[in-house]
């Protein structure tokens, strides 16, 4: 069942000018920019309240970036500089931006299906019913569905298995088993020290990212980087392409450390069988429980618009589609490396909501056709009240 944050009565079902799909940070930041733009738009999200898929997130999960980098269009992050914000802390930050300025914003509304009328209108349908829109906003964010190799099938029944994304704390996993931690970035490095204060971790690496420490020179990390424009990075430069293929950043968490602490790292995972691990290098270990931080995969099984998605990719420039009308915002790498993150989509939704208004304009702004009918009609108009 639906539900509703803000005023229902802000927009006008039968006549919207933008429907934004999901709620999250992307969908807030443009939400409060087509606000003031004047647009008529509604933003729909699967969860039961703004903020939902950060509370789902492990239970001792921390931003990276201190609180004054995460902050949306118009409202600073309310707690105190150079702290790092818990993910309860993010999620009420948005459930409160929403209500601060009464975004008009439909809960529970997961997009089953979107696809173009032939006149050139949105459809999006809802488990509730079907909207009309000018213009959709797909702003579902880079963590749409947890993915799992299929090697996972052939461990043993008893051996328990979570992906990150459903991982909360220890307390889900065998006390005292063995864990093993399939995947070397963020996700994988924090669980895996998290895990290593009860139990016994291997943690298998399939690719080795950059690891960089907290802070450095007595300052954050984000200091340094904000200054050097490392999140401004053009997505077509050449910085961005040498960046993109080394992966993320891992921030705060060093292997080293975790070894000292007793963590045995191996290479990639190449095969699975009963509840025995096995590893690229030959060697093998025997598991009581796997965790999964092996990323998520993008899923637009619900996106009927043909040419938008290839291969699993969405094909646009800036966030714009070929198709007119229809608009990605919270992409990795949309226009630079800040284009995903919390602090930094700000910057992205303002200028899409720039080029909505101006497409707008554009599709429906008179053709010299018919502009040239409306002139001669006037002229007609006026011939004959004059004759009267």
């Amino acid at each position: 069942m639906s539900t509703w944050v803000g005023n229902p009565r802000a927009c006008d079902l039968d006549r919207l000018d933008v429907i934004v799909i999901g709620a999250g940070q992307a969908g807030l930041a443009i939400g409060h920019h087509l606000a003031r733009r004047g647009v008529s738009f509604l933003l729909l999200d699967a969860g039961t309240q703004v903020g939902h898929s950060w509370r789902q997130r492990w239970d001792s999960l921390r931003l990276f970036s201190p609180a004054q980098y995460d902050s949306l269009p118009g409202l600073p992050f309310p707690a105190p500089a150079d702290t790092h914000p818990s993910k309860d802390d993010v999620a009420d930050y948005l459930a409160g931006y929403a209500a601060h300025f009464d975004l008009p914003v439909r809960l529970g509304s997961p997009v089953l299906r979107l696809h173009r009328e032939d006149g050139g209108q949105f459809v999006v349908t809802t488990p509730t019913g079907t909207l009309h829109a000018a213009q959709v906003v797909v702003a579902t964010g880079p963590f749409q569905s947890p993915h799992v190799p299929a090697l996972a099938e052939r461990l043993d029944p008893l051996v328990a298995q979570l992906h990150s994304a459903e991982y909360r704390n220890r307390a889900q996993l065998p006390t005292g088993g063995h864990v093993l931690v399939v995947g070397a970035a963020n996700s994988g490095l924090q669980i895996a020290a998290e895990l290593a204060t009860t139990c016994p971790v291997t943690v298998a690496v399939g690719s080795s990212p950059m690891q960089l420490p907290q802070r450095i020179a007595g300052r954050d990390l984000f200091f340094w980087l904000t200054r050097s424009r490392f999140f401004s990075v053009p997505t077509h430069s050449r910085i961005a392409r040498r960046l993109r293929t080394r992966g993320d950043i891992v921030i705060g968490t060093r292997s080293a450390t975790l070894r000292r602490r007793g963590i045995d790292f191996r290479p990639r995972l190449t095969e699975a069988s009963g509840r025995t691990a096995h590893f690229a290098d030959g060697s093998t270990t025997s598991v009581d429980a796997v965790v999964w931080a092996t990323g998520y995969r993008p899923d637009y099984a619900w996106l009927h618009v043909p040419g938008v998605v290839v291969a699993g990719q969405v094909r646009h420039e800036a966030g714009v589609t070929d198709v007119a009308g229809l608009y990605f915002l919270g992409l990795p790498w949309q226009t630079c490396r800040g284009s995903a993150l919390l602090g930094f989509v700000g910057d992205d939704a303002a200028a899409l909501s720039e080029r909505m208004v101006a497409d707008a304009a554009v599709a429906t702004a008179p053709t010299p056709h018919t502009a040239y009918r409306v002139v001669a009609n006037s002229h007609l108009a006026l011939t004959a009240i004059c004759s009267v």
